[in-house]
């Protein structure tokens, strides 16, 4: 195992030292994106605080089907998937759960008061991304409730042409299918775009249709996807955006949240999202811009998918989100202030009907003004219906060494509040606890970074404890899951990322490698014996290694990841991807789990083995 990881190591790290070879061609420069923060905009250069950028053209060039499979190339975030193509996935950061990363579009907040395990349940495909922001670390000062240990933000294109862009995929690992034995596991999926643009506005309509047999007994999956967004320049100083989408999505879920009993368990969850926002530049100096966001969604879980009298459990949710952000410039720094209102409503058959409010005011300030330090300092002010008030504060610092090297730390807190399922489900394989207490963290971290046109390094030390923790335990394999407050989980870790480009003539390189080294200590109320839902199968060691090349049209990308997990064997994953740009045609063929590797990322769900995907792009 350690033998293979050097090898992996050996491999990468020269790519990242062809950035010493002098060339008399033009370089390639990383991207420079503006981080979303709705109040204060900084550029991804002075961001003081550990942030990892997937961008357009790594979207394009790795082997990925959805966006639990991009994230699965960035170290430290723990993308734990249940099924085949994001079907059905949990995300966490750095040691944490599901249920303490929030997830955004284009800004706007994607909480699910029912469960974090539909939080991933987005609108968009991988062709309208633009970039994905992961944002490590506390978070409450910037995000709000439910950003304990990160927040990721999936920007989608804006268009800047009118044009149609379709793309086609099919896919197979080549076995035999359980359920009919004269086919094979198969997959398959069509994706439009429609955009349209001009000086003034731009809109942009997708759809997406996939759909697959499995990789095993009761894995097949329907996943239909439409989105809109809109942006229209109303005047020098107005603008309005708006957004909207819609997910269906049907999957078997053998195994999924109560193996081996739940062979035959099948969910539906549908998702409907909404969002206006509009931007006033009132001065040269205030800016203000409000927003209401609404949220859907239905979860219809059946324990016995031909059975519907028995064991089907129905859950209808509503968000509704009003916010109001700004910014104020002086001659000194930018004041950013904003204040938001959560109304959260359940009617269930299991959980009950529930209707919560939450209500958060912001305030930040950030300067550049004193001499090689930049310096961010803010607090979130929080009132929850159930809860009560709360406040947490925020600080980041860097300093410049010189143009290219950077100094950073940063400190701050987050609040998770229990989501109806944590509080009131009910089933004989799991029981809620309608006394939790919300979660609360403290963190600190402190790195170094360097950035230049071709390459970007980051390494940097955190430690983080969150106290009232909640998992799901029980004390042996006969009682069912009962969720709890432990008294602390600490969790202190290692992350280290190199990312490089080059363009040499007709060659284009890009390569990436990044380690994450995790050490989670859980200090529990309970017993030593007992086992945990979440807790303890946090990652341990991670590492992924990618390398792109491209001659003229043509591009070749191999990654690899290694996964340690505190209580799982090790493993490899290697993924491939080739494509050929052929004027407005483009193939692709994707190959996932190269070398066939059995194991599981969450629960006791196995993952495909190997899987190939062919496709045709057409863009015009």
């Amino acid at each position: 195992m350690i033998r293979k990881l050097l090898i992996t190591v050996a491999v990468s790290v020269p790519c990242l030292a062809a950035a010493q070879i002098s060339s008399e061609a033009s370089d390639q420069t990383l991207n420079e994106v503006v981080i979303t923060e709705n109040r204060l905009q900084l550029p991804f250069t002075g961001q003081n605080r550990n942030i990892q950028i997937i961008d357009k053209e790594q979207i394009k060039a790795l082997p990925a089907q959805s966006v639990a499979e991009l994230l699965t190339y960035v170290s430290g975030v723990d993308v734990r998937q249940r099924g085949p193509w994001g079907a059905q996935t949990d995300i966490s950061i750095d040691g944490g759960t599901f249920e303490q990363t929030i997830i955004l579009l284009n800004g706007v907040k994607m909480v699910d008061p029912q469960t974090g395990h539909n939080t991933m349940n987005l609108p968009v495909s991988v062709g309208i991304i633009e970039r994905i922001e992961v944002l490590k670390g506390s978070a409450a000062r910037i995000y709000g409730i439910n950003s304990l240990t990160g927040a990721i933000n999936i920007v989608t294109v804006k268009p800047d042409r009118t044009g149609i862009e379709a793309q086609v995929n099919a896919g197979t690992n080549f076995k035999d299918n359980e359920e009919n034995p004269d086919k094979i596991y198969s997959s398959k999926g069509i994706q439009l775009a429609g955009s349209y643009a001009d000086e003034n506005q731009n809109h942009l309509l997708s759809g997406d249709l996939q759909s697959g047999s499995g990789h095993r007994y009761n894995t097949a999956f329907k996943n239909h996807k439409l989105f809109y967004q809109g942006n229209m320049q109303l005047s020098s100083r107005d603008r309005l955006s708006v957004m909207g989408g819609y997910i269906y999505n049907n999957f078997g879920a053998n195994g999924y949240y109560a193996s081996p009993i739940d062979k035959e368990a099948l969910e539906i969850v549908q998702t409907g999202i909404g969002s206006i926002t509009y931007s006033n530049q009132v001065n040269d100096r205030l800016t203000i811009s409000p927003r209401v966001n609404y949220r859907y969604n239905y979860d219809d879980y059946r324990f016995y998918r031909d059975d519907l009298s028995t064991a089907r459990n129905q859950h209808y949710t509503h968000v509704l989100s009003p916010e109001l952000n700004a910014n104020y410039r002086t001659d000194f720094g930018d004041f950013g202030f904003g204040a938001e209102a959560r109304f959260e409503k359940i009617n269930s058959s299991n959980i009950g009907d529930h209707t919560r409010k939450n209500v958060g005011i912001y305030a930040e300030f950030g300067t550049e003004k004193i001499q090689d330090f930049q310096i961010n300092a803010g607090a979130y002010v929080n009132y929850n219906s159930t809860f009560g008030w709360q406040v947490y504060p925020g600080l980041d610092v860097g300093y410049s060494i010189n143009q290219f090297w950077n100094l950073y730390i940063n400190t701050g807190t987050g609040q998770r509040i229990p989501s109806l399922t944590d509080l009131y489900y009910d089933t004989p394989s799991n029981v809620g606890n309608e006394n939790l207490e919300p979660e609360n963290s403290w963190y600190a971290e402190g790195g170094i970074k360097f950035n230049n046109s071709k390459l970007r390094l980051n390494a940097s030390y955190f430690h983080r404890a969150v106290d009232n923790f909640i998992d799901w335990v029980r004390m042996n394999a006969e009682q069912p899951w009962h969720s709890e407050n432990f008294l602390k989980n600490t969790v202190n870790g290692l992350n280290m990322s190199a990312d490089y480009r080059r363009q040499l003539n007709q060659i284009h390189l890009m390569a990436g490698l990044s380690y994450t080294y995790l050490d989670p200590v859980l200090e529990s109320k309970q017993a030593e014996s007992n086992l945990s839902k979440y807790a303890i199968e946090s990652l341990r060691h991670q590492l992924v290694a990618k390398a792109t090349l491209g001659y003229k049209d043509f591009n070749i990308t191999v990654t690899e990841r290694f996964q340690e997990r505190i209580n799982y064997k090790s493993y490899f994953i290697t993924d491939a991807r080739v494509s050929y740009q052929l004027g407005s045609y483009a193939v692709f063929a994707n190959a996932s789990n190269l070398f066939d590797t059995e194991y599981i990322e969450v629960a006791a769900t196995p993952m495909p083995g190997r899987w190939y995907n062919l496709g045709l792009k057409v863009s015009l």
